[in-house]
């Protein structure tokens, strides 16, 4: 079957979906975006996905293409289109279609709406979970500006594919000597006093809906969390560490730049995380 994917009100073969060569998102990059996990049909922190996806858009001053309530049901249609239970769907908002010129354009113009949904494996992902993955280290060279979800990713992309190369998961991004999030993912290190340590909130790093749910877990679990920058030298001597997103959940890192963390197994603490993040939502 071929994928279905949303366009500016239609739904298309994804093979045949296309946007204006003049849409500023193609252009400038101009625009955000959000990706949302769907299991079994339930969507799992949707109402924080969508919470920051209108945040960056006012943001950036881009208009809502449609309601929240519209867009769950677009959301939704577009998974059932696919016949997809377990998925993940993905929303981009650019500011539009315009003539090329660095500034807004002068007449009001529609934003762009693109939507498409993936299988996703979950049991894929336990397994990863179940060995823990490796990470790398990497300069921090994005803008100043990270805490929007916008669609600039190159420095990301450039990251992504040096932990790749290094055959790791993730990259790890520096400033200085200071951890402040993954390529993709939020960063956490467990200290040997059993203190979960992670970056705070700033401009400095993306707030991922899935960090502020597993802090909740913790919370709920009675783990002492301390929202701090730390070093990498930190997060080498740590008892373990682990990243969260929306598509790794929690996922163990057992190696940082080819040094072992802890016991260079995924440890009791992020398993116990990964687990209750899970049952946060398998049990609704």
């Amino acid at each position: 079957m071929p994928r279905i994917a949303y366009v500016n009100g239609r739904y298309t073969s994804a093979a045949e979906a296309c946007v204006h060569i003049e849409d500023r998102g193609y252009q400038f990059g101009d625009g955000v975006y959000e990706v949302c996990l769907v299991v079994d049909g339930a969507y799992w922190d949707e109402e924080g996905h969508l919470a920051r996806l209108d945040r960056s858009l006012k943001a950036l001053s881009i208009a809502r293409p449609m309601s929240e309530r519209a867009l769950k049901t677009v959301m939704a249609a577009l998974v059932r289109k696919n016949r997809l239970k377990t998925a993940l769907v993905y929303i981009q908002v650019t500011r539009g279609v315009a003539s090329r010129n660095h500034p807004f354009p002068e007449k009001k113009v529609a934003p762009s709406l693109v939507m498409t949904a993936r299988a996703f494996n979950l049991e894929k992902s336990e397994q990863q979970a179940a060995a823990g993955v490796d990470v790398i280290t990497a300069p921090d060279i994005r803008w100043g500006r990270v805490d929007i979800k916008t669609i600039n990713l190159l420095p990301n992309v450039l990251a992504k594919q040096e932990a790749q190369k290094a055959g790791a998961a993730e990259a790890w991004l520096v400033k200085g000597d200071t951890v402040t999030e993954g390529a993709s993912s939020n960063a956490w290190i467990v200290t040997r006093d059993g203190e979960l340590v992670t970056h705070p909130l700033s401009n400095e790093i993306l707030g991922g809906i899935t960090r502020q749910a597993v802090i909740e877990c913790a919370e709920a679990l009675q783990m002492r969390i301390v929202e701090r920058a730390f070093t990498t030298e930190e997060a080498v001597n740590a008892a373990e560490a682990f990243l969260t997103s929306a598509t790794g959940l929690v996922m163990p890192v057992v190696r940082i730049d080819g040094k072992p963390i802890g016991e260079g197994k995924p440890g009791p603490v992020s398993r116990r995380l990964r687990n209750a993040y899970i049952d946060r939502w398998a049990v609704r």
